[in-house]
């Protein structure tokens, strides 16, 4: 059986990544592509076991490794191109276009969805802002490109044979968009690496890119207004020096971490603060594994990994006054590191790396058997 395993593009180590490692773990003969490369060696040999993704014309565009979003426009092109006629197997693990490879009956194709395409549905309105895209005549560009990449997105849905959502909430999405049905598999979290520890200090944690839908500034703003209460902001982005212009004494940025670090500030805060709405959200489950509890927005994927005043609790709306009013009941509440931790534990890598394995073994077998009534009938 000759594999392919084609992911949207390579250049972070995220929670996509940890996807793409966990396969790799079950499976090491997969030949790799990507719209673009741009791995360090370190990451490389984490995500693909030191393998280098072929790439689409788009790893060859100037500044491409500065923004390749930019080339949205080009994406749909890019990824048709690769030639995959040689492979039996194809697994795209995709939040954009790798579900949109071309396969033809004799392949199966099943896709890891992320989400549906963002960029076309869900936050289209927001991705417009922030490139500064929603006026004029480029933004009139910018939405005929967009209107193009739904419709794109759409028809290309039934290029895949089975979907695997990576939370109920993706799924409900995947459903109500490309009307398919598909089959939960909740991410792999390293909860061996993110260990528990009882003892707790005296602050709160948060964690992530400082990009605007990540919502750090709304966390920034209700500690502005919580100045007894120590934030500590991990992470790196463009929003770090507008969030440290506008944080009082009591936050500290400490930016881009190593996981061990990040590892020993998750395990000692009294609790992680988590304000976007994500479809899954490996990082709270991670805080999780650590003991830590969670203080998190009541939609998206961390409706599926907190339980409300048992391992976290939840704000209604992403609104500073809301997490304050959030942070002022946690500090009247007491939580369990153990019963924290043991919830963490059920989305494990080894759980993951099971279901995967069982599902895509499965879904092959019976392929193949309908391959073989075909030629018969030949």
């Amino acid at each position: 059986m000759k594999k392919a395993l084609i992911s949207d593009w390579y250049y972070v180590n995220g929670g996509a990544e940890k996807v793409i490692h966990s396969i790799n773990s079950i499976w090491d003969d997969f030949d790799h592509f990507a719209l673009i490369d741009f791995l360090n060696d370190e990451d490389r040999k984490f995500i693909l076991n030191g393998k280098k993704a072929k790439t689409s014309f788009i790893q060859k565009l100037p500044t491409v490794k500065k923004n390749h979003r930019k080339f949205l426009q080009l994406f749909p092109i890019a990824v048709e191109q690769f030639d995959l006629r040689d492979y039996n197997l194809i697994i795209s693990s995709s939040s954009a276009v790798a579900k949109g490879i071309k396969t033809n009956k004799n392949q199966l194709h099943i896709c890891y969805c992320h989400s549906p395409m963002r960029y076309a549905w869900d936050l289209r309105e927001q991705y417009l802002k922030d490139a500064g895209l929603n006026k004029g005549l480029k933004g009139l560009y910018a939405k005929s490109v967009l209107d193009k990449i739904q419709k794109w997105d759409l028809s290309n849905s039934d290029n895949v044979d089975f979907f695997i959502a990576n939370s109920k909430h993706i799924a409900e999405r995947i459903k109500k968009i490309y009307n398919r049905e598909s089959t939960v598999i909740y991410p792999p979290v390293d909860v061996d690496f993110f260990s528990l520890e009882e003892i707790k200090e005296d602050y709160y944690f948060t964690a992530s890119r400082l990009v605007p839908y990540k919502k750090t500034q709304l966390i920034v703003e209700a500690f502005n207004e919580l100045p007894h209460l120590k934030l500590i902001v991990a992470g790196d982005g463009p929003e770090l020096e507008k969030l440290q212009k506008t944080a009082k004494n009591n936050i500290e940025f400490v930016g881009y971490i190593e996981n061990k670090k990040l590892r020993s500030l998750m395990q000692k805060a009294k609790a992680f603060v988590f304000a976007a709405e994500e479809d899954f959200g490996i990082i709270p489950v991670e805080a999780q594994a650590c003991g830590t509890p969670v203080i998190a927005l009541a939609k998206g994927g961390t409706l599926e990994t907190v339980i409300e005043n048992k391992t976290g609790i939840f704000f209604v709306e992403q609104s500073a006054e809301k997490i304050k009013e959030a942070v002022l009941n946690f500090e009247t509440k007491n939580f369990d590191p153990q019963i924290i931790r043991e919830h963490a534990v059920t989305f494990s890598k080894q759980r993951f790396e099971k279901e995967i394995k069982e599902f895509v073994g499965t879904k092959y077998k019976e392929h193949q058997q309908l391959l073989n009534k075909d030629n018969l009938k030949l």
